[in-house]
């Protein structure tokens, strides 16, 4: 099933969230990491895994800070997890001006340890992406705007095909609960 939970008017779950994507949702788009590595977004990043998929920009000055350092408090949670068997994408919606450099340098504002991933595709895929994963609004003149974009964490296990989100802005607690949910080894809803 979906985990979706309320939260923030920016943050809220304004989007329709599937509760099966996996392969035939998640676009296979080549994206570049902090470190200019290449990957195949669904194929290396996404398969098979449990992940964290949010969007960012380096030099937005709204909901990106909060959602950042909530997310950093998380990798720290999860600890040695992180890159491990479960993993991080922070995707920037403004690919032509956040490149390897921009992304590093905000890695590094935030304190944000190793095995997550800053990621940035072309315009047209990053639309794609944030479309399929479900990061987008109904009102076209919200959406239009970048500065508005969703506070979300999208979480999931492939391998399962379990999939949720919710608000990146949650108390980290929170949203490591959503993601230990996503593990069957630690699923507590199992009878």
């Amino acid at each position: 099933g979906v985990t979706v939970l309320a939260g923030s008017r920016l943050a809220s779950a304004r989007s329709t969230l599937p509760t099966s994507i996996g392969e035939r949702m998640i676009p296979n788009v080549p994206v570049t990491d902090q470190n200019g590595q290449r990957y195949r977004f669904y194929r290396d990043l996404v398969h098979g895994k449990i992940v964290l998929i949010n969007f960012m920009y380096a030099e937005c000055e709204g909901i990106c800070p909060t959602m950042t350092s909530t997310l950093v408090r998380v990798q720290k949670t999860l600890g040695e997890r992180i890159g491990r068997d479960i993993f991080m994408y922070s995707v920037t919606l403004k690919p032509e001006e956040d490149d390897s450099k921009a992304l590093r340098h905000y890695m590094q504002m935030h304190g944000v340890g190793p095995g997550w991933r800053f990621l940035r595709a072309s315009r047209k895929d990053t639309d794609l992406l944030r479309k399929r994963l479900g990061f987008v609004d109904s009102q076209p003149e919200i959406e239009a705007d970048v500065n508005q974009h969703t506070g979300m964490v999208r979480i999931g296990n492939d391998a399962i095909d379990r999939w949720g989100a919710c608000p990146a802005t949650l108390p980290s607690n929170r949203i490591v609960s959503a993601v230990l949910v996503m593990d069957p080894a630690n699923d507590t809803r199992r009878v």
